[in-house]
């Protein structure tokens, strides 16, 4: 009897032992449900980009969240940020501990094509999503593409061809460049040249500075005595601004040459004035005034930051909200279940015009030809830009039979 009571009581000791490892896998089971889906919005936040993503794409992330109701797949959803200084070791850093110890599930915005560069290789190595609304590079969806990245608003072969094009059409078939020295800026120099040489006119040439230049006059100086009819600026953000404002300083404009800001935002012409921007051509993804959809969720941003969405913070909108729809979805946050079903969900926001993502990750999208306008065409404040005509998507992306992205299939 002893032995049938021994065996008794050690079969259910067993028993008890499984019931509590099931118990603590459904706990933990239970506790993963409830933890936030965290989102990180890694940008500027003190430097030359700051106006233009910022704070400002920090609160476009959470007007993505609001519209999606605050929770996503039964969990809360939490936005955090941090600001990378443009450092491509400090990106990297934070994105590593985010990923690693913050719970954070995807990083967006990055607006520096070297840290964006460097943060998709991480989120490739840690399985987990990416999407880029800041950076410019092509080289994202190129060479370096990640199942897990995603470009969402514009690079810079979108831009080049959009401005430059329309420039050269109008008799602008000489250039000289003045870029940023690093690898946003060369790129744009570079894909710009492209579009001016394919189209007959010839770049006679080029100088490169550092980021957050406060003095271009020995740049601008080249460019007067090149005798170019247009010169391109090919940098972002505060350098953009200071470019414009003391190339008018030096008379560049008044003595008949044309400046083509290769990526202009709407900040941007916003701190130069119209009195300075007047009359520039830029090309654009999205614009706050096109349509009573863009102008209802502009306000309410509006409302928030003191200022209009450029068309880098509306594209952070746009991707976080995509991205959230398909956590719904596919109810989780696998990174390779939403990054399939961001691809097959048709995109829909404010911002985004016949829109798709392809399989390399780059969001094919319809943009505009826009000019800024001159004081006296304006109704109001931020009404800065005239509509000229829309370009169609298919027309402003690598075309993927020439592809080096290793997704995409030849």
């Amino acid at each position: 009897m002893r032995n049938k009571s021994k065996a008794a009581g050690g079969r259910l000791a067993v028993v008890l032992a499984v019931v509590a490892g099931l118990m603590a896998v459904a706990g933990q089971a239970a506790a993963d449900e409830m933890k936030p889906i965290r989102i990180g919005v890694l940008t500027d936040l003190g430097g030359v980009t700051a106006d233009a993503t910022g704070k400002g794409s920090v609160e476009a992330a959470r007007l993505a969240v609001e519209d999606m109701g605050g929770k996503v797949a039964g969990r809360p959803v939490e936005v955090i940020s941090a600001d990378h200084q443009h450092k491509t070791d400090l990106g990297s850093s934070i994105a590593r501990e985010w990923f690693d110890q913050a719970g954070v599930d995807v990083i967006v915005d990055v607006p520096n094509s070297a840290v964006a560069l460097a943060v998709q290789e991480i989120a490739r190595e840690k399985k987990k999503m990416v999407l880029f609304s800041g950076a410019g590079t092509p080289a994202l969806t190129g060479k370096s593409c990640s199942p897990y990245g995603v470009h969402w608003t514009y690079d810079t072969y979108a831009l080049s061809r959009g401005t430059a094009g329309a420039v050269v059409k109008a008799g602008g078939d000489s250039w000289f460049m003045i870029a940023s020295d690093y690898a946003f800026g060369h790129q744009l120099a570079r894909d710009a040249a492209a579009v001016v040489t394919g189209a007959g006119g010839q770049v006679v040439g080029e100088v490169f500075h550092p980021l957050a230049t406060p003095d271009f006059s020995s740049y601008l100086l080249q460019a007067q005595a090149s005798g170019a009819k247009v010169v391109g600026i090919a940098n972002a953000g505060g350098d953009t601004i200071n470019t414009i404002k003391q190339a008018g300083e030096f008379g560049l404009v008044a003595g008949g040459q044309k400046l083509a800001a290769l990526i202009l935002m709407l900040s941007d012409i916003h701190g130069l004035g119209l009195q300075a921007a007047q009359g520039t051509y830029l090309t654009t993804p999205s614009y706050w005034d096109v349509d009573d959809r863009a102008r209802a969720l502009s306000k309410r941003y509006m409302e928030r930051v003191g200022a209009m969405p450029g068309m880098l913070q509306a594209g952070v909108y746009g991707e976080v909200l995509h991205y959230l729809k398909a956590v719904d979805a596919v109810g989780g946050t696998d990174a390779d279940a939403v990054s399939a079903k961001m691809r097959a969900l048709p995109i829909d926001d404010p911002y985004s015009r016949n829109a798709r993502l392809r399989e390399d990750g780059r969001v094919v999208r319809d943009m505009y030809l826009a000019r800024v306008k001159a004081p006296a065409e304006s109704k109001g404040p931020w009404d800065y830009l005239d509509i000229v005509a829309t370009i169609p998507g298919d027309q402003l992306v690598w075309p993927l039979s020439e592809s080096a992205c290793p997704l995409v299939a030849k």
